[in-house]
């Protein structure tokens, strides 16, 4: 076998194997979502809902404003740790979007509307809602969640002594 069929078959296998052929590539399949990001990325969207609920009745029940505002404090805090364990680059847009949360999913209430009632029932079903979102989170997150449905329990029943 001389050097040059040699050098000749060589770079046809070359050829052949870096793919040239007529056929088109299928386009790269997006990798699937962290579940971590997805849930977390949910837990947000839940508290910010709270925050604005909060939000909402303070400027609703002017006379309720300063024994609500410590509750809406907290709700901005629980937020801010669940977003400082959110990924660099897993904000909105990077997967779909997850369901919104129940108390969410409805339109919002006018300023008016919002009761201490309504802050109760809105507690009561985020701290009900914390024991499966941790069967599914690390460790680390569960911990926060544990933190985070424990106060929200007890908000449940601090709200409680608020009259509207």
């Amino acid at each position: 076998m001389t050097r040059r069929v040699l050098l000749g078959s060589a770079a046809a296998a070359g050829l052949a194997a870096a793919g040239c052929s007529s056929a088109p590539r299928k386009p790269a399949v997006p990798a699937a979502p962290d579940p971590q990001t997805v849930l977390l990325t949910s837990l947000i969207a839940g508290k910010e809902h709270l925050v604005s609920l909060y939000g909402q009745a303070i400027a609703a029940l002017p006379a309720r404003a300063a024994a609500l505002e410590p509750f809406r404090q907290r709700h901005a805090a629980h937020l801010q740790a669940l977003r400082a364990l959110l990924p660099a680059g897993g904000g909105a847009g990077t997967f779909p979007a997850s369901p919104a949360p129940p108390a969410a999913s409805a339109a919002p209430p006018s300023p008016s509307a919002v009761s201490v009632e309504m802050l109760r029932d809105a507690e009561r079903r985020a701290a009900s809602a914390r024991p499966a979102q941790m069967a599914t989170a690390s460790p680390a997150l569960s911990q926060l969640l544990a933190s985070i449905g424990a106060c929200e329990a007890v908000h449940v029943v601090a709200l409680g002594r608020v009259r509207d």
